[in-house]
């Protein structure tokens, strides 16, 4: 028996939950919690297996969190909530005796930053307490991660240059719309570049570096340099690394309107007072504290309604450059994913698809304890190949291309 708790019931929530309900040998048991129960039930009834339990948690509380957790008692918890929450569960996870599993690194709601020392703090702690915690197992992070250890365990004697490159061609058909959650989206597009080169970490300003890529199935695409959390662990694991970058294409429009968002001040995270006239009709106004950020998520498409009409498909992978027996050797490895198979299999487009397929294989490595150490561990800290060969099982299967630079 193998008992697991999912916290969150968003896109990638839904994707990882048809995923768990497809492969019973290994997810014996399974509950889906989420701040509103309606949206977990949705699900189940998406995926048609009533055993599938749900309940109500507020993943910001953390006697809330433990209740739940201590009432179930999951061998793994896996939180697709918010970056905001990542701390309070991880901290209910120690309370209870749970393993953790996550695909984003934490980030506090007052600052749009985000970086892994807030989590690897809690490493000596999950040691303790014997509990395995995995962090960033999505697709980037996650698969990128996965795509470069299988990469240093099989092809290099040592990686000096990496770019991870992800491209979204699909077209949902919406003048203006974000992935996954529009306020962590539009945080972390807005966040300056980042990128590290002969031991230093350079800064640039948002979306300031960009090129065109040419990318598998899709051609050449304007791609953009940003910060993205696991180059800060790659470098740390693989120290033999000279420069590594993250690459993202965005589209014309999505830019010139993301540039309207921010010069109209919709990207602020600051709370702000605004006196608003009662929808009652009696003419009363009442002062209430607004975040404009979290306005605009509000009355922008929700990801998780994009699929229907979504078409193309992504590419994301890694070109990885560096040494093997003393000769230079370049290798590319990628998976492409289209929209409507994706939306066809689990009623979500393919982003949010590329996040939840990889959640869902990190906690069946866990569960068949491929994966299973005591302390905080990046995916790259584990075995790449069981992985690997998941991946292609799961609907992700994985491409290699040799000596193209």
């Amino acid at each position: 028996m193998s008992k697991v708790l999912m916290i969150g019931a968003g896109g990638v929530a839904t994707v990882a939950a048809f995923k768990i309900a497809q492969n019973p040998e290994v997810f014996t048991d399974f509950m889906i919690a989420s701040r509103r129960k309606e949206k977990c039930d949705e699900i189940v009834k998406a995926i048609g297996k009533p055993s599938i339990k749900t309940a109500q948690v507020d993943a910001d509380d953390v006697e809330q969190l433990k209740s739940l957790m201590n009432d179930y008692q999951p061998e793994l918890v896996i939180n697709l909530a918010l970056p905001y929450q990542d701390l309070t569960i991880m901290e209910a996870c120690l309370a209870c005796g749970c393993n953790y599993l996550d695909t984003a690194n934490y980030e506090p709601r007052d600052e749009a930053h985000f970086e892994y020392s807030w989590q690897w703090a809690y490493k000596e702690k999950f040691e303790q307490a014997g509990l395995t915690a995995i962090l960033g197992c999505g697709f980037d992070p996650g698969v990128s991660g996965i795509f470069t250890a299988y990469a240093a365990k099989h092809y290099f004697d040592e990686i000096h240059y990496l770019d991870i490159v992800d491209c979204n061609a699909g077209n949902h058909h919406k003048a203006f719309a974000t992935n996954f959650n529009p306020e962590i989206n539009i945080r972390e597009i807005t966040q300056k570049g980042l990128y590290y080169k002969d031991g230093k970490w350079i800064e640039t300003e948002p979306l300031e570096i960009h090129k065109p890529i040419t990318y598998p199935n899709i051609g050449p695409r304007e791609s953009y340099l940003m910060h993205h959390e696991e180059l800060e662990s790659l470098v740390k694991n693989y120290p033999t690394i000279k420069q590594a970058r993250f690459w993202m294409t965005f589209g014309e429009q999505y830019l010139n309107y993301l540039d309207v968002i921010q010069n109209l001040g919709m990207s602020r995270i600051d709370e702000i007072e605004y006196e608003a006239e009662l929808a009652d009709g009696s003419g009363k106004k009442v002062k209430v504290n607004i975040v404009p950020l979290q306005f605009l998520k509000a009355v922008l498409p929700n990801p998780q309604d994009l699929g229907e009409n979504y078409d193309g498909e992504t590419s994301i992978g890694c070109r990885i450059r560096g040494i093997k027996d003393g000769k230079e050797l370049s290798y590319y490895v990628y998976n492409n994913c289209k929209h409507q198979d994706a939306y066809k299999e689990t009623g979500m487009q393919g982003v949010s698809y590329t996040t939840g397929v990889p959640a869902m294989i990190g906690a069946m490595m866990f569960l068949k304890g491929l994966w299973k150490k005591p302390g905080v561990w990046n995916v790259e800290d584990f075995d790449p190949d069981p992985f690997m060969e998941q991946l292609n099982k799961q609907g992700l299967p994985w491409h290699e291309v040799f000596g193209e630079e």
